[in-house]
């Protein structure tokens, strides 16, 4: 089977403001019908990452290709589309006219109603942006940026602040626009919508590229695929935790421990015997497959939301 065309290639991308270098090198590669995550803490560069990709924000050094041309280049911001965290569209159009609008801005397209539909904004298309509820809006954003019918979709952070079922519906836009083709570079704050969408992922912290690879390549790299929380009074400390059985590493969470263990089977019964030993209360405790929350707090020391 053929490999892929590359859609999108970026070597040695940076970018500064004053003294606070945001983007320190950045090397990126998506291929054709892939979903590509971006993930970072705040202040992390991907934001500024992002723009020069989409040809927003201009690049110190380095080399960007879209379609293999540079992303300012008249011809790829015709096979582009872009749907920001909080797209700020018109308030007094109606959805129907939103629609439009965007169509006219290219020389090829989608069928504007056929647009409307597959977003499922049919009952909407005469209201206006004002009275359209947040998922109604994020979904107008997608339908303002698929209407272009584009090759490569930018998606930051697309379900921000919408209820579970919205969020839902964002995604299965994004898997037909997948499936179809389509290839999508994706920032979000959902560890779980990341690893639902994603075909491979890069996380940056400071600038760089600290990891990348699939989501199960990235969870398999913490040695640990098992994960156990526990919280006891008096706690226990770090260095007899690490002590137990099968158990990888060790970290904090709240007043709880996260123990990161090769097999919950063995490290269970030794640490329930360890507070037995030691007349430690367990107060709580559960276990659960590791994720790729896991893998980002092991790698940036803290959870994606904080700043």
């Amino acid at each position: 089977m053929p490999e892929a065309a590359t859609v999108l290639s970026c070597t040695g991308l940076k970018k500064s403001f004053a003294d606070v270098h945001a983007v320190r090198g950045v090397d990126l590669e998506l291929k054709k019908g892939e979903c590509f995550g971006l993930l970072g803490p705040n202040g992390a560069g991907k934001t500024t990452t992002i723009e020069i990709l989409e040809g927003l924000t201009p690049l110190d050094a380095g080399e960007v290709r879209i379609l293999g041309k540079p992303p300012g280049d008249a011809s790829v911001r015709e096979r582009i589309g872009i749907a920001l965290q909080e797209t700020e569209l018109p308030e007094k159009l109606t959805v129907l006219e939103c629609v439009r609008l965007f169509r006219s801005f290219y020389s090829r397209g989608r069928e504007v109603d056929a647009v409307i539909g597959h977003l499922e904004l049919d009952e909407k298309r005469t209201a206006r942006v004002a009275k359209l509820s947040g998922g109604q809006r994020q979904r107008l954003a997608l339908a303002c940026a698929l209407v272009g019918d584009p090759d490569l979709l930018f998606l930051d952070e697309p379900s921000t602040g919408l209820d579970p079922q919205a969020r839902l519906k964002v995604w299965e836009i994004v898997l037909a626009f997948k499936a179809a083709g389509g290839t999508v570079l994706l920032t979000t704050h959902y560890m779980e919508e990341a690893a639902r969408l994603c075909d491979r992922i890069a996380i940056v912290d400071h600038g760089k590229v600290i990891a990348r690879g699939s989501p199960q390549e990235l969870v398999a790299s913490l040695g640990a695929a098992q994960v156990i929380e526990v919280t006891t009074a008096p706690p226990l400390s770090d260095e007899v935790l690490k002590a137990l059985p099968s158990v990888v590493r060790v970290s904090p969470k709240a007043d709880a421990r996260v123990l990161h263990a090769a097999d919950v089977a063995a490290a269970l019964p030794a640490l329930l015997e360890l507070a037995r030993a030691q007349k430690v209360q367990v107060k709580n405790v559960t276990t659960r497959e590791a994720t790729l929350e896991d893998v980002f707090v092991h790698l940036t020391g803290s959870e994606l939301r904080d700043a």
